[in-house]
């Protein structure tokens, strides 16, 4: 068996770090809210659910290209068994972002047009970190995300976002935070959570 590419072994570290959240869950707490406010725990798990499986079938190829559709968002990935089916679908990202040429050329996004793999792996990084935090919130639980993965996003979206506007993007205004919280809270606190 050959080596996992670094970056695909950063991705699983991160979705297994969010798949013992979501086994974790308890039967009443599938419509807790969240501090997404539009989505309860469910919908919060079927929104990565479904990009996850998205973001595969651009990896591997098998997705038409063109923006996700309503109808693809409304999938219901999770089933009878929602945390067996979450991880059905890090298990097909995992296998898609293997695809011999993935990581190494560009593939066509849903959002942001051509783009190279590994930057498409970090994005499902980083939306595994935000929303686990979100579900770690959401279920009582510490978020026990990986620090340094979160360090690593934190600077991307201080770079990426800096002083531009957010009104239209799926973030909030940073909240105030402590300079020594853990990485993940400074990274939810950026992106307009309350820690």
């Amino acid at each position: 068996m050959s080596e996992i590419p670094a970056v695909v072994a950063d991705c699983d570290r991160t979705f297994a770090a969010v798949q013992r959240l979501v086994d974790a869950v308890q039967p009443d707490q599938w419509t807790a809210p969240t501090p997404c406010t539009d989505w309860d725990v469910r919908q919060l798990l079927n929104h990565v659910a479904n990009g996850n499986v998205v973001f595969a079938g651009v990896a591997d190829r098998t997705r038409p290209s063109g923006p996700v559709s309503p109808e693809e968002r409304a999938v219901d990935r999770l089933g009878d068994d929602p945390a067996a089916g979450f991880r059905a679908t890090g298990a097909r990202m995992h296998e898609a972002f293997l695809t011999p040429g993935f990581l190494d050329g560009t593939v066509d996004t849903p959002m942001l047009g051509e783009q190279p793999g590994t930057t498409v792996v970090h994005m499902r990084i980083n939306e595994l970190l935000i929303h686990g935090w979100d579900l770690a919130r959401a279920i009582g639980r510490q978020p026990d995300l990986p620090e340094d993965l979160a360090e690593g996003a934190l600077i991307l979206w201080r770079t990426r976002l800096a002083d531009r506007p957010r009104e239209g993007m799926p973030f909030g205004i940073p909240e105030p935070v402590a300079n020594d919280a853990p990485a993940i809270d400074r990274l939810a606190a950026f992106l307009g959570r309350k820690p």
